[in-house]
């Protein structure tokens, strides 16, 4: 095996590679980077749940395979001079050269390697990389950690005649955005969980730009192909929330605010919270106005904010981060805020246009004196 590439290049893609790599596994391949040098070169790391697959531009002198840690693989080409990166490999013994620098290291049989399971053409779908990243990225913060109910700590991807709408819920908030697509293969209709730690490195491959990412439903997996690079992971099976029944739309009381003001009063008034002073904060949505106040054992704290209409002086109490994240993720400079009752559930939507965006915050039971 012999090839030669450019170090960023070549950074580049173990980068990738790397965040699909077991840090600890009982088959040591697993902790390492599949390199296979053919027609190109391609950079592959495992877990048994996610694959990342990569291709890099490369001279191939001498095809072949192997396996290196992906720890020591990444640290030395990170600090070889910017240059072109020779690799030849004699046996399982591969010399790395750049510049002056030369380093020799042991390769692992690639035979050793699980292979990334093939995703069976069955649905798929077709949209602008940087609108998949926005929406994963918009949504994942609501996706559940709790592992007694596994299908919950993924993200729901849902596909029909009005475009893709992707779901997270956590027992406590519900994210949702919508986006038309531009192309559909298979089903009219179909939809499939992908687990939230593979969502995050699909966010991060995206980027920005309106370069077209491709994601294929198989029978038990998904892939997301993203220009020259594909991740494969596993799918949760089991019942998802049904979303459109849990949230609630016939609300009495909508007031307008806009996103940034709202942030900022939530944000100064979170000040004396922290993980050991927890406290909900109070809300009062009165006459164009919400009254936010907190107390918690170092103090007290109040803010006012500009909203439009009128709140009928609702008084309800909010987990001040889960209002925050949702308010952070909403893409929309104004948001409309729907509340039916002190212990009813909060809708934020956008104030103007298209609904392509919904959070649903639950409230805390707010104490006397609290």
């Amino acid at each position: 095996m012999k090839f030669s590439c450019e170090k960023a290049l070549l950074q580049s893609a173990i980068a990738v590679t790397a965040r699909a790599v077991s840090p600890k596994s009982s088959i040591p391949a697993l902790e390492g980077i599949l390199l296979e040098a053919g027609t190109d070169l391609r950079l592959t790391g495992y877990n048994l749940e996610t694959g990342i697959r990569t291709v890099v531009p490369a001279q191939i002198d001498q095809e072949g395979s192997l396996v290196l840690s992906a720890r020591l693989f990444g640290e030395i080409i990170r600090k070889l001079p910017d240059d072109i990166v020779s690799f030849q490999a004699d046996g399982y013994m591969v010399n790395i050269t750049c510049g002056m620098s030369q380093f020799n290291i042991l390769a692992t049989d690639p035979e050793d390697f699980p292979e990334l399971p093939t995703v069976e053409d069955k649905n798929g779908f077709t949209i602008p990389r940087g609108k998949l990243g926005s929406m994963i990225r918009q949504t994942i913060f609501a996706v559940s950690d709790n592992e007694s109910r596994p299908i919950h700590t993924g993200s729901l991807f849902e596909i029909d005649d009005t475009g893709l709408t992707v779901v997270s819920v956590d027992g406590y908030r519900l994210a949702l955005r919508h986006e038309p697509i531009t192309e559909r293969d298979g089903a009219l209709s179909f939809s499939f969980v992908v687990p939230g730690s593979a969502l995050s490195e699909v966010e991060k491959i995206c980027g920005d730009g309106e370069e077209e990412a491709t994601v294929t439903q198989g029978e038990r997996h998904v892939m997301f192909r993203v220009g020259d690079t594909m991740l494969v992971s596993r799918r949760l099976e089991g019942e998802f929330l049904a979303y459109r029944q849990a949230i609630p739309r016939n609300n009495g009381i909508k007031v307008e605010g806009d996103t940034r003001a709202l942030l900022t009063s939530i944000d100064r008034v979170s000040l004396i919270i922290s993980d050991k002073l927890k406290s909900p904060l109070r809300c009062v949505f009165d006459d164009n106005v919400l009254k936010i106040t907190t107390k918690t054992g170092i103090g007290d704290a109040s803010d006012q904010c500009p909203i439009s209409g009128d709140g009928g002086g609702l008084e309800i109490g909010f987990n001040n981060r889960y209002l925050m994240d949702a308010l952070k993720a909403a893409p929309a400079d104004r948001v409309r805020l729907e509340l039916s009752s002190g212990v009813a559930p909060c809708v934020i939507l956008p104030a103007e246009g298209e609904e392509n965006f919904l959070y649903m915050v639950l409230p805390v039971r707010l104490k006397a004196g609290e």
